[in-house]
């Protein structure tokens, strides 16, 4: 089969999968993304892309993402050539839907000069400013949550405000740009895997305007608007052999597809500060408050993904599916979401949690995805566990499950398998969790003294033994043996 690249003039070429019933040309940037990784391609894009399907009027709407790290570059120069169309396949139980998505209307790179970022993010049509950039990317204190002024980024954005590199920093000198310009205020909607995400947002740029001028962190506070979300996809990292799959079965010759799940779920707080896309029309929510699904999604899910993935990459699982289908593992994570993370949800209006629950086993048993643990382990904020666990233990609640995935995390980022071979640990703070896993070995007091992770759990006497007791039995046993023990003592 030949293959084609896919652009605005191959588009009649191209059969087989659907394609964009508007015209491609025609999309106008309304929406500047940070962070334009596969699950935003996967999700907030899919959605767009659906809606202009619909309804003309939705071009307006049309994303330029943005790039702040020098590796962006690589997406660039892959989607450059296509016009900024992509493939997106979807994989479910019953087979896969393939779609070519047009709703990017362009992508800037700023990891060296935010200059011309700044100008789209500035102008009057620019109405949402939206972001994926992990909760690395808020640079935040994960003490208080709140922003740390002494990170790196920030300080250098402090020091020089009109050319800023965080995400915080950009959103503030924009602000400001329209402040003075008397333009309307954007609406920044965080898209990222933090519960309150859009208050987290708020008060980062808050905190960090303060620093600037009270008048600007007035002028945001009084005319910007941060909408919290609950953002529900999973999209594993493309391989090599999924673009040779889509150019050898579909004809396309795609630099950088996206495959995910056929799976999404995306409910967001009605508030926005100048009009928005009618994404309820092709599948979203719009809710007063997000809390209840938000809080739903990360510990149930997010929690879920993170406490299994530790110990299947120390008993030698490479990807989620393969996990899924341990036993162990299943009953392990069906039994942390009854007994300990699902008890500390709000109530979700119209959700059933317990099939909710199942579906989540279902989702991410799907062979088809594809997903490594690997990836989960790198994205995967420990906050996903550390937050049910202060609710657990303010509750004086059981937190053995909860505690064993802590000390599962512990063990996979000394670096090194049972057997003495080398887990890569990506992670900001990678080097010093190195040091301190290997200083503590079985004792996890080590670790637990980094601040900036831990915080005051370090001093909470339940938290520190109820770890202890996992982290020695995996050092003892080895990581199944270990899980097999605590099954039998807890009975699941």
């Amino acid at each position: 089969m030949i293959s084609i690249k896919p652009s605005r003039a191959a588009l009649h070429m191209i059969s087989g999968v659907r394609l964009p019933v508007y015209d491609p040309a025609a999309v106008r940037a309304g929406i500047v993304h940070i962070g334009l990784g596969g699950f935003h391609r996967a999700h907030m894009a899919r959605y767009t892309h659906e809606l202009m399907n619909l309804d003309a009027g939705a071009l307006e709407w049309g994303i330029t993402g943005a790039g702040l790290l020098p590796g962006d570059a690589r997406l660039h120069a892959a989607l450059a050539p296509q016009d900024w169309l992509y493939t997106l396949v979807e994989r479910g139980a019953a087979g896969e839907d393939v779609s070519l998505i047009g709703s990017l209307a362009g992508m800037i790179l700023a990891a060296g000069d935010s200059a011309a970022l700044l100008d789209a993010m500035a102008r009057a049509e620019t109405r949402i400013v939206s972001l994926t950039v992990t909760s690395h990317g808020y640079c935040l204190s994960p003490a208080t949550k709140r922003l740390d002024p002494a990170h790196p980024l920030i300080a250098a954005d402090l020091a020089d405000p009109e050319h800023p590199h965080s995400a915080v920093g950009l959103i503030a000198e924009a602000c400001r740009r329209r402040m003075l310009g008397d333009r309307p205020a954007f609406t920044a909607l965080s898209c990222d895997n933090i519960e309150h995400n859009g208050r987290v947002l708020a008060q980062a740029v808050l905190d960090y305007a303060a620093l600037r001028s009270p008048e600007l962190a007035e002028w945001i506070a009084r005319e910007a608007r941060f909408p919290s979300t609950m953002v529900d996809r999973i999209t594993p990292v493309t391989r090599a052999g999924d673009i040779a799959g889509l150019a050898a079965n579909y004809g396309i010759d795609d630099g950088w597809p996206v495959f995910s799940e056929s799976f999404t779920q995306w409910v967001i707080e009605d508030d926005f500060a100048d009009g928005r896309p009618d994404w309820d029309r092709v599948g979203a929510q719009f809710v007063p408050d997000v809390a209840p699904y938000e809080r739903m999604k990360l510990r149930l899910l997010n929690a879920s993904h993170l406490a299994i993935a530790g110990p299947a990459r120390l008993i030698g699982y490479s990807y989620i599916h393969e996990a899924m289908g341990d036993d162990l593992l299943r009953r392990y994570m069906a039994a942390l979401m009854e007994r300990e993370t699902g008890p500390t949800l709000l109530p979700v209006p119209g959700v059933d949690l317990a099939a909710y629950k199942a579906t989540l086993i279902d989702r991410f048993a799907n062979p088809a995805i594809q997903d490594g643990v690997d990836r989960v382990n790198a994205d995967a904020a420990l906050n996903y566990l550390l937050d049910p666990i202060r609710d657990r233990l303010a509750a004086r609640e059981p937190i053995d499950l909860l505690a064993f995935g802590v000390a599962a995390w512990i063990r996979r980022v000394r670096g090194r398998d049972q057997e003495g071979r080398t887990i890569e640990v990506s992670h900001p703070l990678a080097a010093l969790l190195r040091e301190r896993a290997e200083a503590g070995g079985s004792d996890p007091a080590p670790v637990l003294a980094i601040g900036a992770l831990f915080g005051n759990l370090a001093g909470d006497p339940v938290f520190v033994a109820s770890v202890g007791k996992q982290l020695a039995s995996i050092y003892a046993v080895g990581m199944r043996a270990a899980l097999t023990a605590l099954a039998r003592e807890l009975g699941f």
